[in-house]
């Protein structure tokens, strides 16, 4: 799994089992044996920030390359961990373009040769099939979270992306609520570091309420569900904003921090339980004022689970795809039915 924060690309070996097969109270488990983030060179994360400027010939190259790449990590971690016998390589890989109100979405490293070159089955590019009937392509993740995190009235993901998923009148919705970490890395870095850690930089800024309130004000945030968010949003809608005030950067992370806090709390409902997984579940100022705006039992998990969390449910999509049974939900992304989605490729 790479994400749009660009921390890394995430590889766990994860074994699924499921009880009561043949009746329709069957449950999944899971175990994520082995774990690793393998973070991104300078080169490779401006060449991915990058792309999406790309013409076709760019983007086939790169995706060629990043191919590749993935390869040699994949390799590396199967090396590293002594697997053996593996059932397939469940990938997500690298989103470039996510334009689905264009019917389009492109992740690099999907490309046949992936199987090739790791000599295992390879289960990938799992969101273009939903974009061609329909659907947003994402967010992707809310089957897992009936499957195997079903005891949580929410489960929100703050990764470059906050997204959450939840049930409504018998079935799972989920969406895109605002960018997080994507803009706060971005100021983060101006004060020298790759990420606030904790959110102390922000905690030490004031907010700025004029931008708080055009951030707010944007026209996303009053659209109903289903919805989701890429690069191309924020760099149209966002960044312009926030090249146009005047701030410090820790100023800006502080009303950042704000802005986010106040668009993702307004989804929950007061007293239920809130599962954070992804990088921003380790900004305690920023989980500290999403219970400011509304008081919720939210739940932090292991460590594992909160960086792993996606990569594990992708291999799930995996699972699922290989079993011809369902792994993306019409009711999340607004695709013309329930289908199971992805290429399985051959070595």
């Amino acid at each position: 799994m790479s994400g749009t924060s660009l921390d890394g690309i995430d590889l766990a070996e994860i074994e699924f089992s499921i009880t009561d097969e043949n009746t329709s109270n069957n449950t999944w488990h899971f175990d994520i044996r082995s774990a690793r983030t393998y973070p991104y060179s300078l080169l490779w994360k401006q060449k991915l920030q990058q792309a999406i400027s790309y013409n076709e010939e760019e983007l086939t190259k790169l995706d060629g390359e990043y191919t590749a790449y993935l390869s040699e990590v994949i390799i590396d971690f199967i090396k590293e961990n002594e697997l053996h016998q593996l059932d397939a390589i469940c990938s997500h890989g690298h989103t470039i373009l996510h334009q689905p109100e264009n019917g389009r979405t492109l992740q690099i490293g999907n490309q046949k040769q992936l199987s090739k070159l790791i000599g295992q089955k390879v289960v990938c590019d799992f969101r273009v099939q939903d974009v061609a009937l329909g659907g947003q392509g994402a967010p992707l993740v809310p089957v897992g979270d009936v499957l195997l995190f079903s005891a949580y009235d929410y489960c929100l993901n703050l990764g470059g992306f906050a997204n959450v998923s939840k049930q409504v009148d018998g079935k799972r919705i989920a969406y895109d609520l605002c960018p997080v970490n994507i803009i706060l890395n971005r100021f983060a870095e101006k004060l020298g570091k790759p990420f606030d850690d904790g959110g102390l930089f922000a905690k030490s800024g004031v907010i700025n309420l004029e931008l708080l309130e055009q951030l707010n004000g944007l026209p996303f945030y009053k659209k109903s569900p289903p919805k989701s968010l890429g690069l191309e949003w924020v760099q149209r809608f966002v960044f312009p904003l926030l090249d146009a005030t005047n701030i410090s950067a820790k100023d800006m992370l502080r009303t950042l921090v704000e802005h986010f806090a106040i668009q993702i709390a307004g989804e929950f409902c007061e007293g239920k339980s809130v599962l954070i997984t992804g990088g921003g579940a380790y900004n305690s100022f920023l989980i500290d004022r999403i219970r400011y705006h509304k008081q919720v039992n939210i739940v932090i998990p292991s460590n594992e689970i909160i960086e792993f969390k996606e990569a594990l449910i992708f291999g799930l999509l995996g699972v699922l795809k290989l079993r011809g049974e369902v792994n993306c939900l019409a009711s999340v992304t607004g695709a013309e039915m329930d289908h199971s989605s992805g290429s399985i490729f051959f070595p």
